[in-house]
């Protein structure tokens, strides 16, 4: 049996979901094939259940300043509980996109698809194949596992919002976004914390004042951090898993957890067979309007290794039903993209860091550091975070870096006026919004310190 659409989409992401509904809205016939559940890493063990136990950690903190706001609270915390409602939250979610792709007439095949030819796909469980003027793979990224012995005693975020029961500790590998908010999440929810990093510090690439004030958080609240050391094999120890590093240390947990990185998950697709160009890292190389190098071909999101966030695979699924469907080009800019690390404390980033903009030309530095209000009347010394980079003289602000609470909520906002190519001028036109922590961002008065000719001068 051979059934024959204008579009196929391999993987029911966010990036693939846009695609295949923006698609069948102009008029093609689209089949998207799903071997799991519909909704991608992202809805179903990603950003949304990740954020609602981000929520869930922070109760605890809340609770440690209430006394200084007069409140007395006795409260205890079960897992199972979230665990339950987090499913619950995502299976409306699945559902509710399954809905999203059906009224405009995509039809949703739950199977394995494995690209045969530049217009054929086969189906593994259902033993047919599809035919497609294009095809698109949209299957996102997969957790990278270190080749050790004893690896498979870990998880992944993969596994880690449906364990059984908390575990007393917990060491995770990885110093990115997936390793410090799971952190986050475990701290905050009772359980002994460590974060193992090859690195000298946690999220390498960001600005260098939210890195060691993200350190000093974590540190604050109990994470412990293990720097230039990484996890050499696992054995079991009785209930727990032994971790043995790279320095010779062996040390008991209750549970590891790989947060390495993700790899693109192109492997067992046929594309190599067919031809398609992958990159060193294994991801779909694609030019500006995602099309690979098999022209019926086309990928969005993690797989193409552009930027493995979200928002960015909705974009890209968008433009390329714009560009393919609806004969009306669109490419992705991908040089201004917000983004946040939804840790405690948070991180909101958007443009260069100050190290890349100092290689830009002249520029000028606006750094604000204070206790945020909620800490006030409690004796917590944390420190926010506020940093605006700018062209010299009240020139283009070519980044903005904020530690602290709502800060990805804040950098959200100012991805508006960056992206419209705003000054530091345009930001002190506005009117501050008292008592705020974003007034610190139009209220800044002269340069904390500046460079020129590549040099710092003062701060």
């Amino acid at each position: 049996m051979t059934d024959s659409y204008d579009l196929v989409v391999i993987g029911a992401g966010s990036g693939g979901v846009r695609a295949a509904r923006m698609a069948a809205t102009y008029g093609a016939k689209v089949a998207i094939v799903e071997e799991y559940r519909v909704g991608g890493t992202c809805v179903i063990r990603g950003c949304v259940p990740k954020k609602l136990y981000v929520y869930a950690s922070r109760f605890s903190e809340l609770f440690d300043v209430a006394s200084s706001f007069g409140w007395q609270v006795d409260a205890s915390f079960d897992w199972p509980t979230l665990v339950a409602n987090k499913e619950k939250e995502i299976t409306r979610l699945e559902h509710a996109y399954t809905s999203n792709l059906e009224k405009p007439g995509v039809e949703v095949i739950k199977d394995r698809a494995v690209v045969t030819g530049p217009n054929t796909v086969h189906l593994h469980g259902q033993g047919r194949d599809l035919t497609a003027k294009y095809i698109l793979i949209a299957t996102g990224g997969t957790p990278f596992i270190p080749k050790i012995p004893g690896a498979d005693l870990a998880i992944t975020s993969n596994e880690a919002f449906d364990l059984p029961a908390l575990p007393h500790s917990i060491l995770i590998e990885g110093g990115g976004y997936i390793a410090v908010e799971f952190a986050t999440i475990f701290a905050g929810l009772g359980v002994h914390t460590t974060i193992i990093y090859r690195g000298d510090c946690l999220l390498r690439g960001f600005d260098e004042d939210l890195r060691r004030g993200l350190e000093a958080g974590l540190t604050e609240r109990g994470i412990k951090l293990i720097y230039q050391t990484t996890i050499k094999s696992l054995h079991k120890d009785g209930d727990d898993i032994a971790a043995t590093f790279s320095d010779g240390v062996t040390a008991p947990y209750g549970a590891v957890m790989f947060a390495t990185g993700r790899a693109p998950n192109s492997h067992g697709l046929g594309l190599e067979e067919l031809g398609v160009k992958l990159t060193p890292t294994q991801a779909i190389a694609v030019d500006a309007y995602s099309q690979s190098s098999v022209p019926s071909i086309y990928a969005v999101g993690d797989v193409t290794g552009r930027s493995a966030l979200t928002p960015v695979a909705i974009r890209e699924g968008w433009y390329f039903a714009e560009t393919v469907f609806n004969n009306k080009p669109m490419a992705v800019d991908h040089s201004l993209i917000p983004t946040a690390v939804f840790s405690e404390p948070e991180l909101g980033v958007i443009g260069l860091n100050e190290l890349e903009a100092a290689t830009h030309g002249d520029i000028d530095v606006y750094l604000a550091r204070f206790r945020p209000m909620i800490n006030t009347l409690s004796t917590r010394t944390e420190r926010m975070v506020l940093k605006l980079i700018t062209e010299k003289d009240g020139g283009k602000v070519l980044g903005c870096h904020i530690l602290g609470p709502g800060a990805g909520e804040m950098i959200q906002l100012v991805a508006i006026p960056m992206g419209m190519g705003a000054s530091k001028a345009d930001f002190d036109r506005a009117m501050a919004l008292h008592p705020s922590a974003a007034e610190e961002l139009v209220t800044f008065k002269a340069p904390s310190y500046t460079y020129r000719n590549g040099e710092k001068v003062g701060g």
